[in-house]
């Protein structure tokens, strides 16, 4: 997860007036609750004159192979004379009287590019107007940086501190069991475990985040009808619309940057919003072209075969255990993954209905593997997403929205099941320190578990914990001792290496084992290790009777191979390989053995034990058929 330090400072300072820290202890924190951190960087650096300007005339030279635009750029006094700045641009995404970051000649940007009045294009080009990737911001842009109006009182001033180049970008590891932590939301709570700060929750107060949602109307109703249907394991589906939005309306440079600085790439307004508020708050949302959209909407399994194209313009074969999101015109999306072209923002579009939704974890990881299709909302919903984000999640992006590109808020809201019940969990309060080796009080196993979100009731010696709705990795009472022992440090926590009880030395089936395997290699053969599986029709090459018992295999459900999806119930057929292989290369003369276990079918399905505590000695015996 790439996130800047500004942000993390300005979400905690909320709350935590003054509050920062440098990069190397932001870094420390990181570690410190358990989050190691890939790198940090700091934005390159710029010399010179960096100033706000404004383009008050733009002169269209036509006569290149190119579209070429010289402008002339008021900078103020930064120039020295207050005379407007004549500048050669290539880009198109700027308009008369937009506010742009110029490096007037003297600057030095990013790489050693040194700017210098120049003629080129047969005028005399005193500077130039920079784009996000000249800054160092990230590796491509579209065009220049435009900004708003807030800066029409800053024309010539220095641009550094309006653009936030003193900032550092960093990369932070998320194991698989911690999806909360892929968002400014989760990254922000655990910083704040590591500095013992405040935290402001985005979700529950969006202006921590500068979010104004006060003007989205209270939900009166359903928008359009939507079928979940059971098949798809989704656990909740929302919908919300803005109507009448400004086509024409860009993405501010405040948002850009933070998708930069976080590895996305600026596409359009709305989708920019979506990418956003995933980034924010963690929950991935998708944005449909309301006019394009016919009807009301079904959620449902894909029929085996169905074809549909991506908005990456690739056209694919859908599977049955594919989950899509269908209007009266067919497939609209791929749920969970990514969106289709029929229903793509575009530059036309005026009316948006804004999606969020909770998919199943397995069901979307598949789908992303079969697709060889890994997107950033998948990466997310693979770790499990926090089921009570949907409603925030719509209204801050349509507060968004509507506060950039204007229209209006629905008030209708679609919204399709309920937030499971988390089960609380019992613990007790001794049971840390027992595991750790390390004396925690009360007070502070519960501070902690607070912390991480978790509703504590005390009971004296017992706590009841119920996990937070975005720990979907916390089922027991193991995990919260994991969540306690975390966040105090586990370098404190003594390493003991504990004293080994006396051996009894090997078992009679070891001995035997271990003599045969000597016997053989004395005698001049050479152990090789059969692998487990083998080819599912050897046994038909073979001619084997249909009751021989070499023929009771196990099928293994997710195969390495496809064409060896059986274990095996003799060694023959993988030594018999090896030795194919050795005549093949010219080693004829060969004694090979092999010791392994093999695998012989006993029932139609094996007896599953419950991974919620130690299997009894009952449960033990039957699975070992004892």
């Amino acid at each position: 997860m790439l996130i800047s330090q500004d942000w993390v400072t300005r979400i905690l300072g909320a709350a935590n007036s003054g509050w920062s820290v440098s990069s190397e202890d932001l870094d420390s924190g990181f570690v410190r609750v358990g989050f190691e951190t890939e790198g940090y960087a700091a934005l390159p650096e710029t010399t010179g004159p960096l100033v706000i300007g404004q383009v008050v005339e733009i002169e269209e030279l036509t006569q290149f192979k190119k579209p070429i635009r010289y402008c002339q750029v008021n900078v103020g006094q930064a120039n020295g004379t207050g005379e407007l700045q004549g500048i050669i641009c290539g880009a198109r995404n700027f308009r008369l009287n937009d506010y742009v970051v110029v490096a007037l000649p003297g600057s030095e940007l990013p790489g050693g590019f040194k700017i210098a009045a120049r003629e080129t294009y047969d005028h005399i080009s005193n500077g130039m107007m920079c784009s996000a990737a000249e800054l160092g911001f990230g590796d491509k842009a579209n065009g220049i940086i435009v900004l708003g109006d807030e800066v029409a009182d800053k024309v010539g001033e220095d641009a550094r501190p309006i653009i936030g180049l003193a900032d550092t970008a960093f990369d932070v590891n998320i194991t698989p069991d911690r999806g909360y932590a892929l968002s400014a939301r989760g990254l922000t709570r655990e910083v704040a475990a590591a500095f013992d700060l405040s935290f402001p929750d985005v979700a529950q107060d969006p202006s921590v985040a500068g979010v104004d949602t006060s003007a989205v109307p209270q939900p009166q109703g359903a928008l359009i009808d939507v079928d979940l249907r059971d098949e798809t394991k989704a656990q909740r589906f929302g919908l919300r619309k803005v109507s009448g939005i400004d086509p024409t309306a860009r993405t501010p440079f405040w948002m850009e940057r933070e998708l930069m600085l976080s590895g996305q790439r600026s596409v359009n307004l709305a989708t920019d919003v979506t990418n956003y508020v995933m980034l924010l708050l963690g929950a991935p949302m998708h944005a449909f072209d309301a006019n394009v959209v016919s009807g009301n909407l079904v959620v449902r399994t894909a029929a085996e075969g169905e074809k549909f194209e991506t908005l990456d313009h690739v056209k694919r074969e859908l599977s049955a255990g594919d989950v899509v999101i269908c209007d009266d015109n067919g497939i609209q999306s791929l749920a969970g993954v990514m969106g289709g072209t029929t229903s793509e923002i575009s530059e036309e579009t005026t009316d948006v209905y804004f999606e969020s939704a909770i998919w199943d974890p397995i069901t979307v990881a598949r789908t992303s593997r079969r697709h060889k299709l890994s997107s950033e909302a998948s990466r997310r919903f693979e770790r499990g997403v926090d089921p009570a984000i949907v409603e925030v999640a719509l209204d801050v992006a349509c507060a968004l929205l509507q506060h950039i590109a204007g229209g209006t808020i629905e008030a209708g809201r679609t919204l399709v099941g309920d937030v499971a019940k988390r089960e609380p969990i019992t613990l007790r309060t001794a049971k840390p320190s027992e595991y750790a080796g390390v004396e925690y009080s009360r007070e502070t196993v519960i501070q902690r578990l607070r912390e991480v979100g978790c509703d504590v009731t005390d009971n004296g010696d017992e706590l009841q914990v119920t996990p937070a709705t975005w720990r979907t990795d916390i089922s027991m009472d193991v995990d919260l001792i994991e969540e306690v022992l975390r966040l105090e440090g586990l370098e404190d926590i003594p390493t003991v290496l504990p004293t080994p009880a006396g051996g009894r030395g090997l078992t009679p089936t070891q001995k035997r084992r271990r003599a045969i395997g000597h016997g053989l290699a004395y005698a001049g053969y050479a152990e090789v290790l059969p692998a487990p599986f083998i080819a599912n029709d050897t046994f038909d090459v073979w001619g084997l009777d249909k009751d021989d018992p070499r023929r009771q295999t196990v099928p293994v459900q997710n195969p390495l191979e496809a064409d060896k999806a059986v274990l095996s119930t003799t060694l023959l057929p993988n030594m018999l390989e090896a030795i194919a292989r050795n005549v093949a290369r010219g080693r004829s003369d060969l004694a090979l053995f092999g010791l392994q276990q093999v695998a012989f079918k006993r029932a139609e399905a094996s007896p599953m034990p419950s991974v919620e505590s130690r299997p009894s000695d009952e449960v033990v015996a039957d699975l070992l058929g004892t």
